[in-house]
């Protein structure tokens, strides 16, 4: 029987070659937003490593919407051009289509990498930067109190969003993203827990949704038509009176009215303390969005081994799968997984030579079809 995980998946008119994706990751290492040689290197190995799209990490539509000061964005002439530069290197020696990220950190911003002082927040002498939000509510205790954002500032923002779909668009990106999750800006305009505010932007969950659902449509309006825009939601913020599975569904509802095309179901982030993480933990709530909501959806969330992620999509529980640190662990994941199930994926002609086929050391260390335990979802 033919793998399910690798047969195409076409989106409005792009055609993925398999269901497999490669998360967003943050590198933290541009500088003003503009990426460099480490972009390019990164982006280069992860377009060659078998996955049918390969999304560019999250990307900041303005400079103080950044999480730190060595976050990507796409906000200017030399953001665009730097990426430019790599896009040009992953179309000539990757097969992956490519998707950027599109996001604001809101209240989450101004902050250090994680490896310096634990991700917290950046002191004056170090550059810090007034951070924003729906409501003057800190992120977490000993964080900086955001500036409540004014309506006009609140379509300044989606402007900016616009604008660098624009930009993304000029790139040649095969898909758009949104990022409305892990607790950035979108994020913090939909949960009750950081949004307080009284006005048209707040209260209803109708309210809460506005800003979210007004990039969507800005976005949308100039992302050309046979080009999917997808959005990273959030599903459950594990907290008494927070976003739940319900609110997700009426949420991609509503935001694929608007045009959006699928959606990449993640949770948490929001507040200090972390989801319950366990692996194929997200599963269901991209099961739930799917059915219920009536969009493609991506599943995330440790998605291990090639039989789990089989299992996930021939089973119908979500159109695609994506995997971050799996991918960094083993950038030929999607290799070695259609060793597993069977399957054929591109692999570059200089690396030819180390297939399970024309290398007898692969037989060796990766048999091929070899039995695999799912993990529990």
């Amino acid at each position: 029987m033919a793998s399910a995980l690798f047969t195409p998946l076409k989106l409005r008119e792009l055609e993925l070659a398999n269901r497999i994706a490669v998360s967003p990751m943050c590198q933290y290492s541009a500088e003003d937003g503009v990426a460099n040689d480490w972009h390019l290197a990164h982006l280069t190995m992860l377009s060659g490593s078998g996955a049918g799209l390969v999304v560019i990490e999250m990307t900041d539509v303005t400079r103080t919407g950044r999480i730190t000061p060595g976050c990507l964005g796409l906000y200017s002439d030399e953001c665009e051009a730097g990426l430019k530069r790599a896009i040009a290197s992953v179309r000539r020696w990757g097969q992956a289509k490519l998707g950027i990220q599109l996001a604001h950190a809101g209240r989450k911003g101004s902050t250090n990498p994680p490896w310096r002082n634990a991700g917290g927040p950046l002191k004056a002498d170090e550059g810090a930067w007034q951070t924003v939000a729906p409501s003057p509510i800190p992120f977490a205790e000993g964080w900086p109190t955001p500036k409540e954002l004014t309506g006009p500032e609140i379509e300044q923002i989606v402007a900016a969003f616009a604008d660098a779909a624009r930009r993304a668009v000029r790139l040649g990106f095969d898909t758009l993203e949104i990022h409305g999750a892990h607790g950035y800006l979108l994020h913090q305009f939909l949960s009750p827990l950081s949004n307080k505010r009284a006005d048209e932007w707040g209260g209803s969950f109708a309210n809460r949704m506005r800003f979210p659902l007004r990039v969507t449509e800005a976005v949308r309006a100039v992302c050309p038509k046979e080009k999917p825009l997808g959005m990273r939601i959030t599903t459950n913020e594990w907290a008494e009176g927070g976003l739940t599975p319900d609110d997700a569904v009426v949420f991609a509802r509503e935001a694929k009215a608007r045009g959006l095309d699928y959606a990449c179901c993640s949770g948490g982030g929001n507040l200090p303390k972390p989801p319950p993480v366990s692996p194929g933990y997200m599963v269901d709530y991209a099961a739930k969005v799917k059915h219920e909501a009536g969009i493609a959806t991506r599943a995330i969330g440790m998605i291990l081994t090639a039989q789990q992620a089989e299992t996930i999509v021939s089973s119908g529980n979500a159109d695609f799968v994506a995997l971050a640190r799996g991918f960094l662990d083993d950038p030929h994941w999607a290799w070695h997984a259609a060793e597993t199930l069977g399957a054929k994926v591109p692999v570059p002609p200089q690396y030819a030579r180390a297939t399970v086929e024309t290398w007898p050391g692969a037989k060796i260390v990766r048999p091929p079809k070899q039995a695999e335990a799912a993990p529990p979802r």
